[in-house]
């Protein structure tokens, strides 16, 4: 899947099937629908991509200081760029998505 084309899903009812659980998680974040793509980052706290995601989306939620905790915990810095070009990163950065 490319980056174009997932965008394009977000469109769709569904997320694409047999995608992760990150790229699920996105997909729900790309939409504005926060519950389910918490849900999703909840999945695990073991997994950087799933930790990214968590900061990502308290972030989004203007929780500063519980993003900074799963940026921690993801081994990356807080982001400073729009929330807009960190969802892109992100969506980009998963091995689901072909370069």
């Amino acid at each position: 899947m490319t980056y174009e084309s997932f965008v394009a899903s977000l469109a769709a009812p569904e997320p694409p099937p047999g995608i992760s659980l990150v790229l699920q998680g996105l997909w729900y974040a790309g939409r504005q629908q926060w519950e389910p793509a918490h849900t999703l980052a909840q999945h695990t706290d073991q997994d950087q991509r799933h930790n990214w995601l968590h900061a990502y989306l308290h972030r989004q939620e203007g929780d500063a200081a519980n993003a900074a905790y799963w940026y921690r915990r993801a081994g990356r810095s807080v982001f400073t760029g729009s929330l807009a070009q960190e969802w892109e990163q992100l969506v980009r950065a998963q091995p689901d998505i072909s370069r």
